[in-house]
Parts: C-alpha cells; sequence; structure tokens
C-alpha cells in the first residue's frame, strides 16, 4: 500500500507519520466516481452521434429510388405503323 500510495505521491496529512489507507481511498473514491460519470456521459453523447449519423445514411437511402425507370422506347408494332407518317 505504501508503495503504491508513493508512486501516486501522496503525503501525510498534519500531524500524521505516513498516508492512512483511509485518506488515499477516500481521494480514489471521488476519483473513479467523476472518472465514472464522465464516461457514462461521453458514451452517451457518442452514442447520440452514431444515431444521428445513421439516421442520415436512412434518409439518404430512402431518398435514392431502389430502382432505376428508363424512358420507354417505342419500339412496338404500332410505332413502326406510323413511323413513315
Amino acid at each position: 500500500f505504501l508503495e503504491t500510495a508513493a508512486y501516486f505521491c501522496m503525503k501525510p496529512k498534519m500531524g500524521e507519520k505516513e498516508v492512512s489507507p483511509h485518506s488515499f481511498f477516500s481521494i480514489w473514491h471521488e476519483f473513479s466516481s467523476d472518472f465514472k460519470e464522465f464516461w457514462k456521459k461521453e458514451n452517451k453523447l457518442i452514442l447520440q452521434e452514431r444515431v444521428k449519423e445513421a439516421e442520415e445514411v436512412c434518409r439518404q437511402k430512402k431518398g435514392k429510388s431502389l430502382y432505376n425507370i428508363r424512358p420507354k422506347h417505342d419500339s412496338g408494332i404500332v410505332s413502326k405503323k406510323y413511323s413513315h407518317i
């Protein structure tokens, strides 16, 4: 524990000789709680962006027709009958 506290540069409070587990873990708990909240908010924002992108892709695909319509060419008997007129 003391090596871990030293790694994070924790110093004992006034009047104490060494860092107590209570003081170390109270700070660690605050940090991890804040980190968890920021993590949730960031994931929520990323999810909202992905949903917007997916909706935009769907709108673009719906805007395009699924099939191509070609103009009708006169190639039947009636068009040949009246082509010389």
